[in-house]
């Protein structure tokens, strides 16, 4: 006979292989296998999607009105109905961003982005180049008080880093 306990153990194992933690929530960030449209050329892109926040909202709606007498005393009470309804905080919203591109993300890219991390104190951890979980949470540290709360590098961030060449502009030539 099977426990049902380890059944329920079981059923649990898959999920292990799916990040870092299991029954972990799918990651809301996701790279493009296509960039989109007006991007420029051998750019690559990733897009975070936000999901509505909705809220219960529970109010007490007025259906008739207490009945007062002369002298001020209450002939009959008000009385109220309940209405519960679920409202939109906030709208999903879906954001697409430029990343480094695959071919980037070398062990010595990564290493170079847990040293930056590491000289700006957002980084703890031994400089291995892998992407791992604390490299990822403090990618999101460094990003998120700029606007931008995702744990995969953007390319205005790696920039920020000095990971990435900028573009220098040249003047324009003599006609």
């Amino acid at each position: 006979m099977i426990r049902p306990t380890l059944i329920a153990a079981c059923a649990f194992l898959p999920l292990a292989a799916c990040g870092d933690m299991p029954g972990a929530a799918p990651d809301t960030v996701q790279r493009l296998d296509t960039p989109p449209p007006g991007a420029a050329p051998g750019t690559c892109w990733a897009q975070d999607t936000s999901p509505a926040v909705v809220e219960t909202v529970t109010e007490q709606i007025l259906v008739s009105p207490a009945e007062v007498a002369e002298d001020g005393t209450i002939t009959r009470p008000a009385s109220y109905r309940t209405e519960t309804a679920q409202k939109i905080v906030q709208e999903r919203r879906v954001t697409r961003f430029q990343v480094p591109c695959r071919a980037e993300l070398t062990p010595e890219f990564n290493a170079s982005v847990q040293r930056a991390l590491k000289a700006r104190g957002l980084y703890r951890g031994p400089i291995t180049g892998q992407m791992d979980r604390r490299t990822r949470a403090a990618i999101r540290a460094f990003q998120k008080p700029q606007g931008f709360d995702s744990d995969i590098l953007s390319a205005a961030g790696a920039r920020q880093l000095g990971l990435i060449a900028v573009a220098r502009e040249t003047p324009d030539s003599p006609e």
